[in-house]
């Protein structure tokens, strides 16, 4: 699913439930959109604070993050360090581990093709020196 896709549907599904637009939001779902792996709140509004226009609060971009939660359209990935990150929810791309470098704090995506949501059975990786999956 492209980015943009994903952030369509996921105005569809806020519109759905009742929810107004918002530039605050749309910024979020776009930044989202277009990661590919997650991101902390802090990263979210330090991205947004850097790229758009528009300033984004760290307590609205909390509030929209459970706003989605609720909607399943952000999962929360506990990957290290202490830190909550959210990443974008897309059937398409299934069940995806991360990998994280021990040195830096660096992660990305692992996608192993056939994976499937609730597919729990991590395979051990270690694609470069330093990264755990």
């Amino acid at each position: 699913m492209s980015s943009t896709s994903w952030v369509d549907q996921a105005e569809a599904r806020l519109a759905a439930a009742g929810r107004k637009r918002g530039g605050a939001r749309r910024a979020v779902l776009e930044l989202l959109g277009g990661e590919r792996c997650a991101l902390s709140a802090l990263e979210i509004e330090d991205a947004l604070r850097g790229s758009s226009s528009r300033r984004v609060s760290r307590a609205s971009v909390y509030r929209i993050l459970d706003e989605l939660e609720r909607l399943h359209l952000v999962q929360r990935v506990e990957i290290g360090q202490a830190m909550v990150r959210y990443e974008r929810v897309c059937a398409e791309e299934g069940h995806h581990h991360h990998l994280v470098c021990d040195e830096c704090g660096g992660r990305d995506a692992l996608l192993r093709p056939g994976a499937r949501a609730g597919d729990h059975r991590p395979k051990r990786a270690r694609a470069a020196r330093g990264l755990r999956a």
